[in-house]
Order: structure tokens, then C-alpha cells, then sequence
């Protein structure tokens, strides 16, 4: 089985399934136990969390942006899993250079991390995974059919909060060139900020001053002030309890800052379950089931 390179990388060759494998995206984590191939897991990131009856004894190897290269390496893994955006091409490289096979995935639609899966059970050589996959694909299947030709539903989802030095709240979120958007389309959704780009610096892209040339630098997340929310006017409202953790609390809040919108005023700000929305991989099967009753009032069938 080839997987291919990522960029300047080269293709990975795999003649039998790896046994041990050290996964640094938690959403590839839960992908593999949840594909019957979570025995070759060796090793995992203090974000990994599900399917949590079955870490309890895996060695934690640190966060996803600076994990313990030196305890990777002397696990001796077949293969190491990470995430273009999620890893840094630090650990990439340092893993490399010792010998150790990396995949760097980057799935950036419902499609992509389908076929990642797909990659993995070809790994594997798993029919137990190929299986639970053509199950994955007809959920998927009528998600789509269950939404063709009708008109999304206009969201908005943050996925940070801050305040900037002069007191202005802002909130990150995605724009079209993301999973967070795709999946929420297959499930209903429309993106207010589909079309949004990041400026630099943050005082740009508040609208406080000249933005400069991103050059390499991602475009995908976008800081938005209350201004631009309340004129986009949003159906709806998703906020997630990661990667910021979105609480009660804060939902009141967010109801008196957009007040003037249809979302706010129809008392459509939900509180949401962030791994639905930001994590590629088998947790699709349970977004397919939770997020579109948030859109058209009932979950798809065919997901268990």
C-alpha cells in the first residue's frame, strides 16, 4: 500500500499493516479504534479523549504543537500520524530525520477525510474497516440527498474569543477553504463568512489599520468584530466547547451582543459539541446524527 507524499515528502510503502502507531491528531485517534485497528495504537496525545474506555494505558506524549519527540522515537512506531494544521513541521522533520515514517494528513472537506480513511483501511488491509466505511458512506449519502436544492441555513460559528488591546471583542472563525465549513454544509448550513480572509496583522483584520501581505501565512481563520456579525445577520449560531470552550454562560452573553439578529431573536444560539465540527474522521458518523437537527429539526438515518 502506497501512501502518497505531501509536498517535497516522499510516498510511504507499507507490505503489512503497521503494528505500532503513534497517532498525534486525536480526531485519527478515535478513527482507528473506531475501525477495529485501535491495537496497533502505541501511543497518543494528552488531546486524544475518545474513545476514552480504551486509552486509559497508552502513554500521553504531550499536545499535538509540542510533543515528546525523543518518547515517539523510542516507541519505535511503524508510523506516526499527524495533521498539517494541527503539528508543527518541527516534529515532522525531527521524526524523519530519525528514520520514523510520517503521514502528514490534511483534510480539508468531508471528501478528503472520507478518503483518508479509506487510505487507512487499505494500511491495514481491514475488511472489518472497509465495512463500517460503505456504512459511513451511505450516512453520507442520504445527508446529501437530504439537503440537494434546498437553501442553507445561515450560520455563524466562532471558534475563539478574545478582546483586542482597545476593548473590542473578536471571534475567530473559518472561512469556505475549511472541514469546519464543508461539514456544516453537508448537514445545512450556509458559512456567513464563507468568502471572509484573514488580514494581517489582527488590527487589519479587526478593520482598525492598512492590512499587510500574507504571503504564506494562512488565510482560513478569520477575526470578526460584532459589527460584521450583526450585519451578516445570522439564522443561526453554533459554539462549540472546543477548541475555546464556549459555556452557558457565555451563550447568554452572545445573545445580548447579537441582539439585532434573526438568530438571537428567534433564540437560535446552540451550544454544540466542537469535535462534531472540527474533527475529520469516524466522528462524521456522529455529526450526521447530532448536527442536522440543529438545521432542519431531525438527524439523518442510517448513522449508528
Amino acid at each position: 500500500m502506497n501512501i502518497p507524499g505531501n509536498g517535497h515528502r516522499k510516498a510511504l510503502h507499507f507490505h503489512q499493516p503497521p503494528r505500532q502507531v503513534v497517532s498525534l491528531v486525536p480526531s485519527l485517534t478515535e478513527s482507528l479504534f473506531e475501525l477495529g485497528m485501535g491495537s496497533s495504537v502505541v501511543g497518543i496525545t494528552d488531546y486524544c479523549i475518545y474513545p476514552a474506555e480504551s486509552l486509559g494505558g497508552l502513554p500521553r506524549l504531550g499536545g499535538p504543537k509540542n510533543p515528546r519527540v525523543a518518547d515517539i522515537i523510542n516507541l519505535k512506531p511503524d508510523l506516526v500520524l499527524v495533521n498539517w494544521e494541527e503539528n508543527s513541521l518541527q516534529t515532522v522533520e525531527a521524526l524523519e530525520a530519525a528514520g520514523i515514517p510520517v503521514w502528514v494528513t490534511f483534510p480539508k472537506t468531508v471528501r478528503q477525510s472520507v478518503d483518508v480513511l479509506w487510505t487507512l483501511a487499505g494500511i491495514y488491509q481491514s475488511s472489518l474497516a472497509a465495512v463500517r466505511l460503505e456504512t459511513l458512506e451511505v450516512a453520507l449519502d442520504w445527508a446529501t440527498t437530504a439537503v440537494s436544492g434546498k437553501r442553507g441555513i445561515r450560520y455563524f460559528c466562532p471558534i475563539w474569543y478574545g478582546d483586542y488591546s482597545e476593548g473590542i471583542p473578536w471571534w475567530m472563525t473559518f472561512n469556505r477553504d475549511t472541514y469546519c465549513t464543508d461539514i456544516l454544509r453537508v448537514v445545512g448550513g450556509e458559512n456567513i463568512f464563507a468568502e471572509r480572509q484573514r488580514r494581517y496583522p489582527l488590527s487589519a483584520d479587526l478593520g482598525l489599520a492598512e492590512s499587510e501581505l500574507a504571503g504564506e501565512r494562512d488565510v482560513r481563520y478569520p477575526h470578526v468584530t460584532v459589527d460584521e456579525i450583526l450585519k451578516a445577520d445570522p439564522e443561526i449560531v453554533l459554539l462549540p466547547c472546543e477548541p475555546f470552550e464556549f459555556t452557558a454562560a457565555y451563550q447568554e452573553k452572545m445573545e445580548s451582543f447579537l441582539g439585532g439578529t434573526q438568530a438571537a431573536q428567534n433564540r437560535k444560539i446552540f451550544l454544540v459539541d466542537g469535535t462534531l465540527v472540527t474533527w475529520p474522521g469516524t466522528r462524521l458518523a456522529h455529526a450526521l446524527r447530532e448536527l442536522p437537527q440543529l438545521f432542519a429539526g431531525e438527524a439523518f438515518p442510517g448513522v449508528d
